[in-house]
């Protein structure tokens, strides 16, 4: 063994397997007194990326549960090693993974001010990676094609973003409306071309996976917005809550459209709740806390019965060779969640008793743009 594994690897002994600082600072101490150790470390650091991709998670993934557990610094020097260690990756991973690559910052170095602090960080960051749980794979069993194509309309996907974009920072609720509507109708006329062209080549198209991020606070809410919204774009939603995200199961171009519609309603409801919260402030009262929960959780809850009143509306609507395919569809969506996670449990919001916060919620879903689907017709 060299010096500098040896140097590497009595760090790690010292500080991987323990909580306390002290063994981090031994360790970093070792680390910090050997320069040469440095590639080192980094060449072990991109180990326990790739351990990660083995254990089911994701560039995103890993990124993610960094952010929410450790530092910037961290969160710099995580993406600097999946960023290194996917040049040295050989599997196909498919378009969704490298648009997470894509969409990583390695940022100007991992604020690297002296050594001792960056051995410091590199530890902690390494004690995480060690101890991620294994995760459901999101592609173990779609086939090659389902795993590695990618979307086929982007400018599409391009005009459905802007559209979006633009329904979030308008000033004037009648344009927003009229945009978010034609983003909803692309979003259906999108899905829908995909799905008979999958069916009519009898293309081997099988359900995918996405995980979402679902960000603390008031989390539970969140994760109830995005369930209302997988079901209606006919995917299912599986909340972590123990590890902040929420696995997304359907058809990709219904994938696309919960992404973009999930992220479009929380812009909403958040500037909505702002706007609410200041004139509850205005007013004398500042209990925001328990005002800001129990917005979200109407604002859900109110949403959901939108996008399910629009879905029930499609799926009355629907003729032609339509309707067998999505009800297939709907199907496999159902059974890949259960070979998924066959063990899931249902959960209530707790702590939502402002009705004040209630009312401006529900309100606020009332007057968010969802521009319902269009009724599916063959084209």
């Amino acid at each position: 063994m060299s010096s500098t594994s040896s140097t590497v690897e009595r760090a790690f002994e010292a500080a991987l397997y323990s909580d306390t600082d002290a063994a981090l600072d031994t360790g970093a101490s070792l680390l910090a007194a050997d320069p040469a150790s440095d590639a080192e470390l980094a060449r072990r650091g991109e180990e326990f990326v790739a351990a990660a991709w083995r254990r089911g998670w994701q560039p995103a993934d890993v990124v993610r549960i960094v952010r929410r557990e450790l530092d910037d610094v961290h969160e710099r020097l995580v993406s600097e090693l999946v960023l290194a260690e996917a040049g040295r990756d050989r599997r196909p991973r498919g378009a969704r993974w490298a648009a997470q690559l894509d969409e990583l910052d390695a940022g100007p170095g991992a604020l690297r001010t002296d050594r001792f602090s960056y051995a410091s960080a590199a530890l902690e960051l390494y004690r995480l990676l060690l101890r991620l749980p294994s995760l459901e794979p999101l592609d173990a069993h779609a086939p090659p094609s389902s795993r590695a194509a990618a979307p086929r309309d982007t400018r599409m996907l391009t005009r459905i973003r802007a559209l979006l974009a633009k329904a979030e920072a308008t000033g004037f609720p009648e344009e927003a409306e009229a945009l978010s509507a034609k983003a909803q109708e692309l979003m259906a006329r999108h899905s829908i071309d995909e799905a008979l062209l999958a069916a009519r080549t009898h293309a081997k198209d099988a359900p995918g996976a996405c995980r979402i991020g679902v960000d603390a606070p008031y989390e539970t809410a969140k994760a109830v917005l995005l369930d209302a919204v997988a079901g209606a774009n006919r995917c299912r939603a599986v909340w972590n809550e123990a590890l902040g995200f929420s696995t997304v199961v359907g058809f990709e171009p219904d994938l696309e459209a919960v992404e973009l519609l999930h992220t479009s309603l929380l812009v909403q409801a958040t500037a909505a709740m702002t706007k609410a919260e200041a004139a509850q402030r205005a007013g004398g009262r500042k209990r925001t806390k328990t005002f800001r929960q129990s917005f979200l959780a109407a604002y859900a809850h109110r949403i959901g019965d939108r996008l399910a009143d629009a879905a029930e509306g499609q799926v009355t609507a629907t003729e032609g060779e339509l309707l067998p395919v999505l009800v297939a569809r709907d199907v496999a969506v159902a059974d890949e969640t259960e070979r998924m996670f066959p063990d899931t449990v249902t959960t209530r919001m707790r702590g939502v008793n402002d009705a004040a916060g209630w009312q401006e919620g529900a309100a606020a879903a009332d007057r968010a743009q969802v521009g319902a689907r269009p009724p599916l017709r063959r084209p």
